[in-house]
């Protein structure tokens, strides 16, 4: 099997992507053969806002039902290989539609969001992001996260602080993951993650997803390719070959 084939053959779910959603993006996610993907819907919205943006996607899968369908289960992913679709998960880069209501977690599995980064940069009443001194995971954080494993959501801590991201992998009785991330070892930067993260992460039944985005890999806005590559093999050589993917 050549790699074009291995690559239609495969399931491929990218671990993050966030955009201006319309009809042409959806094309070029099928044209990547694309299974699935982690789509973001919220960052610094509440709950309304959040609410109105998942009624907007949903109003987008429909009239485009013939590339994508919703993700509300793993069987969701088959089916939308079998169709030859992409299956749209719905994530947060923020527990912050959460606001204080740890009953909204529920709600919101209902409506289709299956990941949740517990922070984006900041703080917020989960814990803190990667870029303020890190005052770990709150009293409220851990009941989020309880709530989280108990309705099938998945922990990200992509954009979270060290201790936070710790205490996350700890508390929760499900694995986590860093959904799109890349390593401080090529890259010193407060997004990238350490040899020791990343490894803390992966011998807990964590999954790394390793992002394009260049001003985190070694060569800035002048990286290639290649230098994405080598930060693929970077981490695959600490986390090991069942523990990371893509995550653009």
């Amino acid at each position: 099997m050549n790699p074009a084939e291995l690559h239609q053959d495969a399931i491929v779910i990218d671990g993050l992507i966030i955009a201006k959603w319309n009809r042409e993006l959806l094309e070029d996610m099928r044209r990547g053969g694309l299974t699935a993907a982690n789509c973001t819907v919220s960052v610094w919205e509440g709950f309304k806002a959040t609410v109105d943006n998942i009624v907007a996607s949903n109003k987008l899968m429909e009239e485009c039902s013939d590339l994508v369908r919703p993700v509300r289960t793993t069987r969701d992913i088959m089916r939308a290989k079998e169709e030859g679709k992409t299956g749209i998960i719905f994530g947060f880069q923020n527990a912050h539609a959460f606001e204080d209501q740890i009953g909204y977690v529920e709600i919101f599995k209902q409506l289709g969001v299956g990941i949740v980064q517990m922070c984006y940069n900041t703080q917020n009443l989960v814990g803190t992001g990667c870029y303020e001194r890190d005052g770990g995971l709150s009293g409220f954080g851990r009941e989020i996260v309880a709530e989280m494993n108990r309705v099938g959501m998945l922990c990200d801590l992509s954009h979270v602080g060290a201790k936070t991201s710790e205490e996350v992998i700890l508390e929760s009785k499900k694995p986590v993951c860093y959904s799109h991330c890349l390593p401080s070892g090529l890259k010193e930067h407060p997004r990238n993650k350490s040899d020791a993260e990343l490894k803390f992460i992966a011998d807990h039944g964590g999954f790394v997803g390793v992002t394009m985005f260049t001003p985190f890999l070694k060569k800035g806005v002048d990286s290639t390719i290649d230098d994405y590559v080598e930060a693929i093999e970077y981490i695959m050589n600490i986390v090991g070959e069942d523990a990371i993917g893509i995550g653009t």
